[in-house]
This record gives C-alpha cells, sequence and structure tokens, in this order.
C-alpha cells in the first residue's frame, strides 16, 4: 500500500475527532464572536505546523514546516471557515456518524477539507517526504457571503504562487474535482413609478409593479445557454396596497457566466433598460462578483497530475464544472493554475442533510499530500 495512503487510513478516526471538534464550533458568516472561536481552535491545531497569522477581516494564514531544503516557489491551499448555518443549528442538526457518514453543520462545506489539508501536512512531516515548495493555507471568514474582505488577501497569495489548491467539496458522491466554475454577479432593478388611487384615479398613476414585470420578461431573455449564460431574477418585491398604483417595485438577478468575455455585453444589456411607460424610470446597479474559473492549460496540467497521483492511490480521479462560484475563480482568473473540489466527498451542501463518506476521508487526505509533494 502506499505509504501516505497507509498513514492517513492509520489516523482516520484523529481526522474524524478533528472534523467533530471544527463543525461542533459553529461558525456562521458574519458572526464575528463565532469566527473568534473558530480561529482560536484552528490556530491551536495548526500552530505546531507552521507560522500563522491572522489577518484583518479575521482571515487565517499559516505557512508549514515541511521538510525539504531548497523551496522553488509557493503553493495556496485555499479554504473558508464560514458556514450558511446560523448559531444554534447544532441543537436541531448535530453532529453525528451514522449510515457511513458524518453529519452536521458545515461538515461538507467546508470542514472536512480543512481538516484533509491539515493531516496531509503532517502525513508530509512524519514520512519526511520532501516537497519543493512553500505551501501556504489560507482561509477566509466570508466566501459564503463574497469573499468581500478576503479577496484582496486571497488574489495577493495566489499571484506568489505556482498553482491554488481548493478545499471546497468535491462535486457528486464520486468527489470529482472541479476545473471550471461559472463567473457569478448580481443586478439590483429599481423601478419609480407614479403613485395614484387605484379606483379613484387610475389612469393618472404609473405602475412600477406593471414596468418592472415587463423589464422581468426582457431581463429573462438575457439568458444564452448555449453560451453558458444565466439570468435569474430571483427577487421580486414593489408597492404598499392593492388600492394604490404602485411607486416603486425592485428585482434582484442572478447572472453566471462560463467565460469571462461574456461579462461585459451583458452589463451592457443592463444599462440599456429603458421603461415602457415614459413616466417611469429605471435605475439598474451591480455587476460581477466572482470572475469565472475557466478550464485553462493550466488547470488542465494541474488536474493531469491529480489523476496520476490517483492512479499511485488506486482511486479514479474524474472532473467536472459547476455553476456555483468559490475562492477559487479569484485565483483562476490572475490565470494562476487553480484545482477545485479537493476537499469532502458527500452530499448535501448548505441542506439539512449535509454530510460525508467516512471511506473517503483516506483517499482525500493521501491525494491533497501527494499532490502537494508531486507540483513541479
Amino acid at each position: 500500500m502506499d505509504a501516505v495512503l497507509q498513514f492517513a487510513r492509520a489516523q482516520r478516526e484523529k481526522i474524524i475527532a478533528l472534523i467533530q471538534a471544527l463543525v461542533e464550533v459553529e461558525s456562521p458568516s458574519l458572526d464575528a464572536a463565532a469566527g473568534q472561536r473558530f480561529l482560536d481552535l484552528f490556530s491551536d491545531v495548526v500552530a505546531p505546523l507552521g507560522k500563522f497569522r491572522i489577518l484583518r477581516g479575521g482571515h487565517l494564514r499559516c505557512e508549514f514546516d515541511l521538510p525539504g531544503d531548497r523551496k522553488r516557489g509557493q503553493i495556496l491551499a485555499l479554504g473558508h471557515y464560514d458556514t450558511v448555518w446560523p448559531a444554534g443549528t447544532l441543537e436541531t442538526m448535530p453532529f453525528r456518524r451514522a449510515k457511513g457518514r458524518l453529519w452536521g453543520p458545515g461538515v461538507l462545506d467546508m470542514k472536512a477539507g480543512l481538516a484533509f489539508l491539515v493531516f496531509a501536512m503532517r502525513a508530509l512531516r512524519e514520512l519526511e517526504i520532501p516537497v519543493p515548495h512553500r505551501v501556504v493555507l489560507q482561509v477566509n471568514a466570508d466566501e459564503e457571503v463574497g469573499s468581500e474582505s478576503s479577496r484582496t488577501f486571497t488574489e495577493q497569495a495566489a499571484r506568489q504562487s505556482k498553482a491554488v489548491l481548493v478545499l471546497e467539496p468535491g462535486a457528486g458522491l464520486e468527489g470529482r474535482l472541479k476545473t471550471a466554475r461559472k463567473g457569478v454577479g448580481s443586478f439590483q432593478i429599481r423601478v419609480q413609478g407614479v403613485a395614484a388611487h387605484a379606483g379613484v384615479d387610475f389612469s393618472a398613476g404609473a405602475s412600477a409593479i406593471v414596468e418592472l414585470a415587463r423589464q422581468i420578461e426582457r431581463i429573462a431573455g438575457f439568458t444564452d445557454l448555449s453560451r453558458g449564460v444565466t439570468v435569474n431574477p430571483g427577487v421580486v418585491a414593489g408597492g404598499t396596497r392593492s388600492n394604490v398604483v404602485a411607486a416603486e417595485a425592485r428585482a434582484e438577478v442572478d447572472f453566471r457566466i462560463s467565460r469571462l468575455r461574456d461579462a461585459a455585453p451583458l452589463a451592457k444589456k443592463f444599462a440599456s433598460l429603458r421603461p415602457v411607460d415614459k413616466r417611469c424610470r429605471i435605475q439598474v446597479a451591480g455587476g460581477l462578483n466572482r470572475p469565472p474559473m475557466e478550464r485553462t492549460p493550466g488547470v488542465v496540467a494541474l488536474f493531469r497530475l491529480a489523476q496520476q497521483v490517483g492512479r499511485e492511490l488506486g482511486v479514479r480521479v474524474e472532473e467536472s464544472s459547476t455553476g456555483g462560484g468559490s475562492d477559487g475563480n479569484f485565483t483562476a482568473a490572475l490565470g494562476v493554475p487553480t484545482l477545485d473540489g479537493l476537499g469532502a466527498v458527500g452530499e448535501g451542501a448548505h441542506a439539512s442533510h449535509e454530510s460525508i463518506l467516512i471511506d473517503r476521508i483516506a483517499d482525500r487526505t493521501a491525494l491533497l499530500a501527494k499532490l502537494v509533494a508531486s507540483i513541479p
């Protein structure tokens, strides 16, 4: 058996214990006190393995002390500790071990991935496997809410790196790695109409709701599935009472793009919206939040290396693309080879059945360790 895989299998119960500890320190996005509790715990975990510091905004960066004399460059491992689950979720959705899985809020997305990386680094140290590059882990506090404060730090670290390994969960119960992600953005549409009494003075009014409905029909037409462009008006609101011609209405629109070159033409379409009823006014704000992670030759080369490592472990490594975004979108957009989905294998991210497969813990940990050591 491969020595790294043997190590990971021998350490599986310790990996599970760490996953449980991380899950049971709830860390919802934008909850600074909860985030600090998680940082206190995770700092104690990584402190024996290297040098760490807390960045502005509550993000953690750690450089591991690994075997090997001459470090030729840097590899960035990227994750986040914030979750979509509010504080108190453990009361109704406790961490548990059942049916060959670990269950709990944040276990898949993505606290297990953080635990895998920690034990991958331990494997390299204890087996004295030389690593030709510095390995830096950055764990962000705000990925689930747009990465507003962490993006600068992520891009800064990526620019210094030869490759980025993203600890988000794999795709499906096969744990497929992610070689492409759509870019993500949003637009906010506001319509100002003219209020009037719906019974006494109907003709004097200009309904913002009716105008917005006309605009939504046009906006929906911006979707182009042949190019991987989707536009979804997801939130609509307006008006005050049913007997008042609405003076105001708004919509929040999500959009996804597969290629960065589609962002500007789409923004131009939104900017070109004009009212059908000239008595109404339209305001448009927003734009691209995460650029797409495109399947570049550098990404493909990194994936092929992961496939080779998988063969050494006796594991089939497959790839996928997804419409969701991650912090890997930022690093890939800089031209840095980025491989995503290297974390846990499971299902139910952001859902009540969030869980990971116990029998995939060891091979995913070993894959990370060997991949880090194999990047030329």
